[in-house]
């Protein structure tokens, strides 16, 4: 293994020529400009100019509108860097003079700072190739949010069109006082699936309910009876979330509708778990339209989504020694496995490690104000991905290009 504080020393060096001011106009610019999934054009043509300008060989358009870029510098190993582009159909209402010009559409999960982080670690580290030896692969991914982007990259051939990785590296933004690089070895993120339910009734007018089957009731009933899947099935050494985030139904007030429509989302970190969820969920749909009397048995759509993400625990642990050393040892904790989800992992071929973790970027200010004494009281309190008042300090630009240039050259000097 390569010494931790050189390759920090090295990270500061090829980092100290980026201007701090064009980061942020970068960062700015793309955060009044947010596109949805998969309508990431001007966002990935944005990124694509700055890594040709650095002296990338650049592809666009892989997986629909991902962004692929290489610098081969001699002979060593290869290693891939991924920022996610997507934006989130939210109304943004922080009210930054720069915020979403686009109405309805904002980057409240961060990923214009991951893709400013992105180009600014690739230009860092073309313009410093003089000190390493070898491949660099930048990856602007499409869709995250959708949860199709990775694979679509990967169905478009990212794997055989561009050198294979020996080491993946990706990180997220997220809420907590600014300036807290958090890496957890091993199973960092939750698998995630999608769920849809239809519940068949019979229609009719809201004065004669009792010529309908109420489709609303059951589905109603349906999502009370969901809330003690976990509680009441799940063990408490496990982990387990499941929302209903859609309800649709009907289409005026005196009009009984013939169906219902839910949408599930489920996180789980162990297969086990996963399996006992979703028989419990397809047990209390169908239970609950049986007991209803509904005409026809529901209509139950899995379809499964991020797989676990789970990190080469010895990579992480290197990787974590660098930024400790770019940083300060407090800067760096272990915050355990999240129950949020990712498709980074899709990333990368079987076999090939990765690492995956995160820097806080909560203002100060805002931290400070937010009540509670203890971290999880603090953080229930300040604006997290995907609200509308999710707005990253610009503090953490320059840390975040170092921890991916950092993350790169200990590979590249090991």
């Amino acid at each position: 293994m390569t010494d931790p504080a050189a390759v920090a020393r090295l990270a500061e060096d090829l980092t100290s020529g980026l201007k701090t001011g064009d980061l942020e106009d970068f960062y700015r610019d793309l955060h009044r400009h947010p596109e949805l999934a998969f309508q990431e054009h001007r966002t990935a043509a944005r990124l694509a100019a700055r890594l040709r300008a650095a002296g990338f060989e650049v592809a666009e358009g892989v997986g629909r509108t991902g962004v692929v870029g290489v610098l081969a510098n001699g002979d060593g190993p290869v290693v891939w860097l991924r920022g996610d582009m997507d934006a989130l159909p939210v109304q943004e209402a922080t009210g930054l003079p720069y915020a979403s010009t686009v109405d309805g559409v904002m980057h409240a999960c961060g990923h214009d700072v991951h893709v400013t982080w992105l180009a600014g670690a690739a230009e860092a580290l073309a313009a410093g190739r003089a000190v390493w030896s070898g491949t660099l692969v930048v990856v602007g991914q499409p869709a995250e949010e959708a949860g199709g982007g990775a694979g679509a990259m990967v169905a478009d051939g990212v794997h055989e069109r561009f050198p294979r990785p020996d080491a993946l590296f990706g990180q997220h933004v997220a809420p907590g006082l600014a300036g807290f690089f958090p890496h957890t070895p091993g199973l960092t993120m939750s698998a995630s699936d999608d769920i849809e339910v239809v519940v068949h009734g019979v229609g009719g007018h809201g004065s004669r309910p009792e010529s309908t089957v109420d489709p609303v009731v059951t589905a109603a009933y349906i999502v009370t009876r969901l809330q003690s899947v976990v509680s009441r099935e799940v063990a408490a050494k496990d982990s387990a979330v499941v929302t209903v985030g859609q309800f649709h139904a009907g289409t005026k007030s005196n009009v009984i509708p013939a169906e219902a429509r839910l949408s599930l989302n489920l996180r789980t970190q162990e297969p086990h778990v996963r399996e006992r969820v979703l028989a419990a969920i397809r047990r209390v749909v169908e239970g609950e339209c049986l007991a209803a009397g509904c005409p026809v048995p529901p209509e139950v759509l899995l379809t499964p989504g991020y797989p676990n993400t789970v990190n080469d625990a010895a990579l992480d642990e290197e990787i974590a020694a660098v930024h400790r050393q770019l940083f300060g040892d407090f800067t760096v904790f272990d915050f355990g496995p999240a129950m949020g989800s990712e498709d980074f992992s899709l990333l990368a071929p079987e076999g090939v490690p990765y690492d995956y973790w995160y820097v806080t970027s909560t203002p100060a200010a805002v931290w400070d104000a937010a009540p509670g004494e203890e971290l999880a009281e603090k953080l229930a309190n300040v604006p997290g991905n995907h609200s509308a008042l999710f707005a990253p300090d610009l503090s953490v630009l320059l840390p975040g290009v170092r921890t991916l240039v950092s993350a790169a050259l200990s590979r590249f000097t090991a």
